[in-house]
């Protein structure tokens, strides 16, 4: 029998609650799997149809019909020579009309998968079968400073700042252009800047607008800098343009046109803007509202179709624009692809490639 007292062995140390507080907060902080996030990119759409078969034949039957008799006006001189050469004709008032079987042809041989392209492959966009995918779009030229309680004018700073966010969101896909470069005067220097900073901002799809042929060569350019290559950027167009190539009533937008013109044949895709405005510029009732815009956008695609030579084949989608209660419509974002589917001073962005990030530099003096 031991003499020496025995020493109790300390309490075990109590264990903490297994799914305490601290395990929940961390489970709410981390990213959601791709297989249970509420919106993930490709979602399939199609079940809202407001309209049934039958309507839709006939909104598309009265489009074909306005295209071969009515025809648009104001095609630039390039895009007479194109049209003309694929079958359209050009009559003595000026106004190119497109017979309904070179039309109901070139939409037979259209691609019906396409994929848009992003800095990070893995941000790519599939646009194949009724797959469906959130952006941002518009053209703000105020803010609302909670603060202050004030609007005040949209900034280069400020696209760059909604970059960086929309780069950070799950459930937006691709980034265009949301506002104007209010402090920008010189209209060159803006639309540069607005690609730039977007560019800097996400390694997401951009979109942007460019005002001037000129200036979409120089922004051109750019995106090759970015891309490191020629090759590299047509392999991989990470930027589109958007542009309203139309004016109402059925008439080319001419200089936009120009634009598109330069920015298909840059291997550039492109987005065909074309919605009117219920009891604006088009119809309040839906069906007739969409005769409107959809011989239009049907006209500027296969504009954009032919003014590539050697295209071959292309893309079609549908687009639902909720905005102003604009009416559906079709829109084309082209490259040697073209597809039917529904943005820094000067010296900075030389050193731009992708992958890369920055703070915004101080535009501190005039581009050169």
């Amino acid at each position: 029998m031991s003499t020496e007292a025995e020493v109790p062995a300390p309490p075990a140390a109590r264990k903490g609650r297994a799914g305490g507080r601290s395990a929940r907060v961390a489970l709410r902080a981390a990213p959601l799997a791709e297989d249970i996030r509420p919106v993930r990119p490709g979602m399939e759409g199609g079940a809202y149809k407001p309209l049934n078969d039958g309507d839709m034949r006939a909104i598309y039957e009265a489009a074909l019909t306005a295209l071969e008799t009515i025809g648009i006006a104001d095609a630039p001189e390039t895009g007479v020579e194109y049209m003309v050469a694929a079958g359209a004709s050009y009559g003595e008032d000026k106004r190119l009309r497109f017979p309904r079987a070179l039309v109901e042809h070139t939409l037979s041989i259209a691609r019906k998968d396409l994929v848009l392209h992003a800095q990070d492959p893995a941000c790519d966009l599939d646009l194949s079968g009724h797959r469906v995918h959130f952006g941002t779009a518009g053209a703000a030229v105020h803010l609302v400073d909670v603060d202050e309680r004030e609007y005040k004018d949209s900034t280069i700073g400020a696209l760059f700042s909604a970059a960086r966010v929309v780069d950070q969101m799950d459930n937006i896909h691709f980034f265009q252009r949301p506002m104007v470069a209010r402090d920008i005067l010189d209209n060159r220097e803006m639309d540069l800047n607005t690609l730039y900073a977007s560019l800097s901002g996400t390694r997401k799809h951009v979109g942007t607008s460019f005002v001037d042929p000129d200036y979409m060569r120089d922004g051109l350019e750019l995106l090759r800098i970015v891309a490191g290559s020629e090759e590299a950027w047509r392999a991989r167009p990470f930027a589109s343009l958007s542009v309203t190539f139309v004016v109402p009533p059925m008439k080319f937008a001419t200089e936009s046109c120009q634009v598109m013109e330069v920015a298909i044949k840059g291997g550039m895709p492109v987005l065909l803007l074309s919605a009117g405005q219920a009891g604006a510029t088009a119809p309040a009732a839906i069906a007739v509202r969409w005769c409107r815009p959809l011989p239009s956008a049907l006209a500027g695609w296969f504009t954009s179709t032919r003014s590539r030579r050697g295209i071959r084949r292309f893309s079609v989608r549908g687009l639902l624009s909720p905005t102003c209660a604009r009416a559906p419509c079709p829109a084309v974002r082209g490259s040697r692809r073209s597809c039917l589917r529904p943005w820094a001073r000067w010296a900075s962005f030389w050193a731009c490639r992708p992958g890369q990030r920055r703070a915004w530099p101080t535009l501190s003096s005039p581009m050169h």
